[in-house]
């Protein structure tokens, strides 16, 4: 049916068992290299070709079983190049089918949230920005009673606007839950569905269960949003509800949840749309790329075309595994399928060329992005920008802002500021960061670009006063702040300041941090050799809610070499942990085996 899984890994390798009852027999000759990268002979079968991309350790073993429909799987959980959980290359969810068609709206000037940096989301039905123009703003009275009162918990505003007479539409509700979720103002969205389902007279719908399921993964965990699940009535508990959770399941990395509720989609005998398989891609993008071929397999037998996401998975999956001929061939398939890339596929794209070292591929796309005429499509200076710094061409990024300035939009300012900032020219930055302020509300995100900024160029002192600055303007410190923060001391040389304040932050605030600040702590405790505080972080980790991926691992097991300390019982700790080491991992587990004996052992035993 495609052109696409000619790519794919074929399913059968030494070590790499599959038994699929609805799956095509079919085999293949493999070799390893001294990377731990499987090389296959290339076998076509059906239409995808996926070659040379998955890496997996020579002990790996997969047991992948499609009895009854179902997916289930015990394999090593990791490729050598594991990600950490808040930071893949672009942003790695598709809007579930719970949110409101206006979180896909990418030109969303509102954000008084608090919110991750350049967050691409991406989804099957997104457009362009330039298709947007014309369409106007919309603006949501509920939004603004909320924003406005801040204090004031949502059932009294809500009891109050229906006290006074005044409209409560499905559509209004909508506009405002769409614009509170943009604006990552989660915890308010979720007092405004709890509303809803409760008190409102609107007629409830499984959209609104699957809102608040969200909503709830968000703020409280997996574990209280399946509890919510179970008190949804069967009639209001269908596909919708269950495509929100695998989405959060996905999103918090908890592969052993998100393949338990795949599975259940199979048994209750949804219709498994592009949107749930590609969360199953996403999974293994991260955790098992060997996994890739399978489910594209499936999909195929279950009839699922691909959608223009699964494509940008695939992509960066190849540029991630540094397979960019492989990459060139998704985008070929891509077009052949009558699938022409978007900007921001060309944007991966373009990420990928450039850390392979391929300037002039890299800048060939950037011209294809830009167009015939910039100042018509300035729109697109947003993903030009940082990527233009990325290959240092300074003068290229001066010239795109100057065209960008003259209808400037905020999304474009803040990647000029990044962009100036790669290059190293803070000065810049600063100035168009102060433009942005005077014509925009100061907001955490807005905050947050410059803080990278001084955080990457070690200027501490203008990163606290611009946090001051923050806390003075009302803006929310949250996670993110904080984690720029963290990184801010880090770059300064301060880990133990950084330590100090993410747990006084986590004292503070009771909301959990992100894992790439606990990582980033981590990693230089472990550089130091500092076994004791490197466990203590790897403890914080666990206590916050976050399970053990094979990257904190593997900087814990560093720490003990650079300490040359034996490390006792960590096979078993892994075991316990269901982490299965990659073949990194094995080789530097050996340099930490307390009983590893030797020629010279032998000899003095």
């Amino acid at each position: 049916m495609w052109a696409l899984r000619r790519a794919s890994l074929p399913l059968r390798s030494r070590g790499f068992n599959v038994r699929a009852s609805c799956f095509k027999s079919m085999s293949a000759t493999w070799a390893e290299d001294d990377s731990g990268m499987l090389e296959s002979s290339r076998m076509a079968y059906g239409h995808f070709l996926l070659s040379n991309m998955f890496y997996h350790s020579a002990n790996a073993s997969l047991k992948f079983t499609m009895s009854r429909r179902e997916l289930s799987s015990q394999a090593d959980t990791s490729s050598t190049k594991d990600q950490d959980d808040s930071e893949d290359g672009f942003s790695e969810l598709e809007t579930p089918a719970a949110a409101s068609e206006f979180d896909k709206d990418e030109s969303n000037e509102i954000d008084d949230g608090e919110g991750p940096l350049n967050e691409l989301e991406f989804s099957d039905t997104e457009v362009e920005p330039s298709e947007k123009k014309g369409r106007g703003r919309a603006q949501s009275e509920i939004f603004k009673l909320i924003s406005s009162s801040p204090s004031t918990s949502v059932d009294v505003l809500m009891d109050k606007w229906v006290e006074d007479g005044k409209e409560l539409s499905r559509q209004e509700i909508s506009l405002a839950m769409g614009i509170l979720r943009r604006c990552k103002m989660y915890s308010k969205a979720l007092q405004l569905s709890e509303w809803i389902v409760s008190k409102s007279q609107l007629e409830v719908s499984e959209r609104d269960h699957a809102t608040r399921v969200d909503l709830i993964a968000k703020l409280r965990g997996l574990h209280e949003a399946e509890m919510y699940i179970e008190t949804i009535p069967e009639s209001f508990k269908g596909e919708t509800v269950y495509q929100t959770f695998l989405a959060n399941c996905v999103a918090q990395n908890n592969k052993n949840k998100a393949e338990a509720t795949f599975n259940k989609m199979k048994e209750l005998k949804f219709p498994l749309t592009s949107f749930t398989w590609n969360q199953l891609l996403l999974l293994y993008k991260r955790h098992d790329k060997k996994k890739i071929a399978d489910v594209l397999l499936m999909m195929e037998n279950e009839n699922v075309k691909p959608s223009p996401f699964t494509y940008k998975i695939l992509l960066d999956a190849k540029g991630q595994s540094n397979d960019i001929a492989g990459m060139d061939l998704i985008v070929e398939t891509m077009k052949a399928e009558g699938v022409e890339p978007d900007i921001r596929t060309k944007a991966v794209l373009v990420g990928h060329y450039i850390s392979a070292g391929l300037k002039e591929k890299a800048e060939d796309v950037l011209k294809e992005m830009e167009g015939e005429n910039l100042k018509e499509n300035s729109w697109v200076g947003r993903y030009l920008l940082p990527l233009y710094a990325n290959l240092g061409k300074a003068d290229e990024v001066v010239r795109i802002w100057e065209v960008c300035r003259a209808n400037l939009r905020i999304d474009q300012g803040l990647a000029a500021i990044e962009a100036f900032g790669k290059l190293k020219k803070v000065n810049e930055a600063e100035a168009i960061f102060e433009m942005l302020s005077g014509r925009w509300k100061l907001n955490s995100k807005n905050c947050s670009v410059m803080l990278k900024v001084y955080a990457n160029n070690k200027m501490v002192a203008k990163g606290k006063d611009l946090i001051k600055r923050m806390a003075d303007s009302g803006c929310r410190i949250g996670p993110y702040t904080w984690d720029d923060l963290v990184k801010l001391y880090i770059q300064a040389g301060e880990v133990e300041k950084a330590d100090t304040v993410l747990q006084k932050a986590v004292m503070l605030n009771q909301v959990k941090p992100l894992m790439s600040s606990y990582l980033a702590i981590m990693e230089q405790y472990a550089k130091r050799g500092d076994v004791h505080n490197t466990e203590k972080i790897l403890h914080k980790m666990k206590q916050a809610g976050y399970t053990y991926r094979l990257r904190q691992y593997q900087v814990l097991v560093q720490a003990y070499i650079n300490a040359k300390l034996p490390a006792y019982g960590i096979r078993d700790r892994m075991k316990a942990d269901n982490i299965f080491p990659n073949r990194g991992l094995a080789n530097m587990l050996v340099q930490v085996d307390a009983f590893r004996k030797n020629p010279a052992s032998d000899l003095l035993d």
